[in-house]
């Protein structure tokens, strides 16, 4: 193999597949044909796997549109070594690394939990770490480097207590990544403070993305807060996926018909559904089917989206194939636009329709302005929203 021949074939199978499957015919107005030879010449040029992708992430850019995305290929990279995590936040105290605290992600999850959190291990915050497999931990090192190539391996602590001057020895499994743990928390964190902050009478959902995984949190979430009396969707961050008109589905059933029982609440059909206010919390991390959901949420007239502007990518993809050395790139094949006839605002986004900025001062403080925005409008909504359960009728005499 000739690499750079190869590149220049790599190349070329690029942009012939944009040529023949981006969604628009006329390529947005590019002279295509001009953009193979302007960005064809730095080939030449190309040193590393590494520089035809960045000459072919150009060629695509010039597309102006959203999912345009290229990367891997036969190229070089270090070996890597995986990280064991605890799931703590580490305090530095007496010359030690001190558990400060434990991460919980959820109550309601058994997706994952900290390793310290298992049933039988004998750690509590505020102990000290001491070594890792018998070997002491330096201070003067992240805590984390004695934990190297240990993730979901068998590990022995040595913890000094921190409640008397003794040490005990724990066994753990550590995490490969404390990043779903540490999501979760932050969204029980939330869930926790639309709870206290309405008396229970609203709800929290967090949707994190509008793909499998993203269905399955809503549906779960949802489906356990069917008695709240209104709703905050929290779609901020939302990473897209698929397509989320069923999503706006389900937070849009409205009462059919209710069942007199004769002890008991009033059944309601649809029976899972919450007729209340219901609000959307966006940002500009909201993208892709995080653009459409708050999109249709406001075309469907549910609530008002409160936050920040949404990313701006509705210009979506199905699939290209790979390239001849295990490289990728994606081809824009579709574009959504509106009943009216008019384009989805690519590259702008869904506006809220009340602004609130994230003030990361405020947030380093633990309140988030968006949220306690959510809240101040969802409870001003249910003070004016008539009661959705209405009382049945006389019995009759039959």
């Amino acid at each position: 193999i000739i690499p750079r021949e190869e590149w220049k074939q790599i190349f070329t199978d690029v942009w012939r597949f944009e040529r023949d499957m981006f969604y628009d015919p006329n390529m947005h107005g590019v002279d295509w044909d001009a953009m193979r030879v302007r960005y064809g010449k730095l080939i030449d040029n190309a040193v590393t796997r590494s520089d035809l992708n960045y000459i072919i992430g150009e060629l695509i850019a010039e597309l102006s549109a959203s999912h345009t995305y290229r990367g891997g290929g036969d190229s070089e990279s270090p070996d890597n070594k995986n990280v064991g995590y605890l799931g703590v936040d580490w305090k530095i105290e007496n010359g030690m690394y001190k558990i400060d605290k434990i991460i919980d992600g959820a109550p309601w999850d058994l997706e994952v939990r900290s390793p310290l959190k298992i049933a039988g291990v004998n750690a509590e915050e505020g102990d000290y770490l001491i070594a890792v497999n018998g070997v002491k931990v330096d201070v003067n090192e992240d805590p984390y480097a004695s934990f190297q190539g240990l993730a979901g391996k068998t590990v022995e602590l040595t913890l000094k207590d921190g409640k008397a001057d003794t040490t005990k020895k724990v066994i753990v499994e550590p995490l490969d990544s404390e990043t779903r743990l540490r999501h979760l928390a932050w969204i029980e964190a939330n869930r926790k403070r639309v709870e206290d902050a309405t008396d229970g009478k609203i709800g929290y959902v967090y949707v994190r993305s509008t793909g499998v995984d993203g269905q399955t949190e809503l549906v779960r979430q949802f489906n356990a807060q069917l008695d709240k009396q209104g709703l905050i969707i929290d779609e901020r961050f939302n990473n897209g996926g698929q397509i989320p008109d069923r999503f706006v589905e389900l937070l849009n059933r409205k009462p059919l018909s209710y069942w007199a029982v004769r002890d008991g609440r009033t059944w309601q059909r649809p029976s899972v559904a919450v007729f209340g206010p219901k609000v959307m919390l966006i940002n500009g991390w909201s993208g892709s089917g995080g653009d459409a959901f708050p999109d249709f949420f406001r075309k469907a007239g549910i609530g008002p989206l409160i936050g920040e502007r949404t990313w701006g990518g509705l210009i979506g993809i199905t699939g290209a194939p790979d390239l001849i050395d295990g490289g990728y790139f994606s081809i824009p094949t579709f574009r959504m636009y509106n009943p009216d006839g008019t384009w989805f605002a690519e590259g702008h986004g869904v506006d809220p329709d009340i602004a609130v900025n994230d003030d990361p001062t405020q947030l380093a403080k633990g309140v988030d302005p968006q949220l306690e925005k959510a809240i101040q409008v969802v409870l001003e909504e249910l003070k004016t929203t008539p009661n959705p359960l209405p009382e049945h009728p006389a019995y009759e005499k039959r």
